[in-house]
């Protein structure tokens, strides 16, 4: 395993990379305290509707993965109101179809307010492209139509429902709509995470090669964002993942409950960061949700940095920044189109060698981010169990040392805390596989250097505990699951969210 630099080596040289961009804008580390925006409030106001889910889903007999008769994808994943966004779509046999767009929240329990229905417009056929370099599938389809984002469309994750006029099937495209405004909070969707892991048409995922030794984690391998999402093929089998990556699974629960709560939150994609450090100046504290797996190293650094200048972090999610991801451009030139994973953060850990393979970038630990890291064997489930009952965010949740939260933990984890001076390990226990493997994990906390409080729940199900949105499943794997919404798990974010928002 390669030499890796300490945190302080770490944070020094994300400093210099921060001083060749510029100072950046930071308008909270001044001390300044700016009006509460009430945005968000005002938004899930607004009639909702529960038309947002998708009613009728027929796979394909020999590909459970796909729906061919209608099916699509949106030429950017991250978009600015006025910016220009266009929709792909496929429909099998030929028929018209319109897209119903929705924005997710709250919207008084149903999750969804429909913005605008676009069509209709004749669909055809288009066609699944042949592998390439890398086993890289790229679709090149026709535009049906470009949408210039309304000036008004608030910040959040938006759900296009593809809809037929020749049978009842549907299915989704999902994309961001971003903003530069200051706010609270920053929530990062993991669409790196979703685009690897993401097998359509059937085995094209960043966990599909041709190599003999059947090693899934290694270099070699690209996707393409210029396709349709599949059906999520682990964890969960909701039919709700067909179109919409992994943010129905295990980011919405989250999103839900922050907006029925009102709290002051603005929405990215993993490029958003990676492009620029000013998306994370903007707001007070960052917030990375479920399954972040994948991180360019340009956001590694941009991240540490703004923990440098003061930025609160939340890692309520699990595996996160686990491996190195390359994103180059699609071959017509749009950025952050086609990834492959090149490297571990923090090299290849003893143990690690029976999976991973070929990963040739090093980048630092990301403990030294997070507080802990990806640990082996990483896949398992077991109980969030409370380890500092004094400290402050348990306050008001009555638990008592050695208390567990049944099933929290999972699919994957972190721990083996960072030695980072003043970090607390606040949670910990044990995890086991389906084969009764034994693992553990370590959920923490530490200051940043200007008191800045960075978080680490250590697994991907915390979501699970705040909010059961209409249309969610609990995941269920390694003989384990979580139960849902949980009191102790809505204080305790409480308590962290109010303790970044009131500094």
């Amino acid at each position: 395993m390669p030499l890796q630099p300490s945190r302080r080596d770490v944070l020094g040289s994300s400093a210099m990379v921060a001083t060749a961009m510029g100072t950046g804008s930071h308008w909270f580390v001044s001390g300044a305290s700016p009006v509460r925006s009430r945005l968000v409030s005002e938004e899930n106001q607004r009639p909702g509707t529960t038309d947002w889910q998708l009613t009728y889903i027929k796979f394909d007999p020999n590909n459970r993965l796909r729906q061919t008769l209608i099916e699509g994808y949106c030429t950017r994943t991250s978009v600015a109101a006025g910016e220009k966004i266009g929709f792909c779509v496929s429909t099998q046999p030929a028929s018209p179809f319109h897209i119903h767009i929705y924005r997710l929240g709250y919207y008084g329990g149903t999750g969804g307010r429909r913005m605008t229905i676009l069509g209709p417009f004749e669909g055809q056929p288009q066609e699944v492209p042949p592998r390439s370099d890398k086993r890289l599938r790229e679709c090149r389809w026709k535009v049906a139509v470009e949408l210039e984002v309304p000036r008004d469309w608030l910040s959040g994750v938006y759900l296009a429902k593809l809809v037929a006029s020749r049978h009842r099937y549907q299915s989704y495209c999902i994309f961001i709509v971003r903003d530069d405004r200051p706010a609270d909070f920053l929530f990062q969707c993991s669409t790196n995470t979703w685009q690897a892991y993401n097998k359509w048409p059937a085995a094209d995922s960043l966990y599909d090669n041709d190599r003999p030794d059947h090693k899934p984690l290694v270099s070699g391998v690209r996707v393409s964002f210029d396709r349709p999402y599949a059906r999520y093929w682990q964890v969960t089998d909701n039919p709700l993942s067909l179109g919409s990556g992994e943010f129905l699974l295990f980011e919405f629960p989250f999103a839900y409950w922050l907006e029925q709560h009102g709290y002051d939150v603005t929405y990215c994609a993993n490029e958003d960061i990676d492009r620029s450090l000013d998306t994370l100046l903007r707001c007070r504290a960052f917030l990375s949700v479920g399954h972040d797996e994948y991180w360019t190293r340009r956001q590694f650094d941009h991240c540490l940095e703004a923990v440098r200048r003061g930025v609160h972090f939340g890692f309520f999610s699990g595996n996160t920044c686990c491996f190195v991801l390359e994103a180059t451009p699609s071959s017509s030139g749009q950025p952050h189109r086609i990834i492959e994973r090149v490297g571990r953060y923090g090299g290849i850990r003893p143990g690690e060698d029976k999976y991973m393979a070929d990963l040739p970038v090093a980048a630092p630990n990301e403990a030294t981010l997070i507080g802990a890291q990806t640990v082996s064997p990483f896949n398992g489930s077991g109980d969030w169990i409370c380890r500092k009952p004094n400290h402050w965010i348990f306050e008001g949740t009555g638990m008592r040392s050695g208390e567990g939260i049944p099933g929290l933990v999972g699919w994957e984890f972190h721990g083996d805390p960072a030695d980072i001076p003043g970090l607390e390990v606040v949670a910990a226990g044990k995890t086991w596989t389906a084969g009764e493997a034994e693992s553990h994990y370590e959920a923490t906390i530490y200051s940043g250097p200007k008191g800045n409080i960075i978080f680490n729940a250590a697994t991907i199900f915390w979501a699970q505990g705040l909010s059961s949105p209409p249309g969610h499943w609990l995941p269920y794997v390694h003989n384990g699951r979580p139960h849902g919404p949980d009191p102790r798990v809505q204080r305790i974010t409480r308590n962290l969210l109010e303790r970044w928002r009131q500094s």
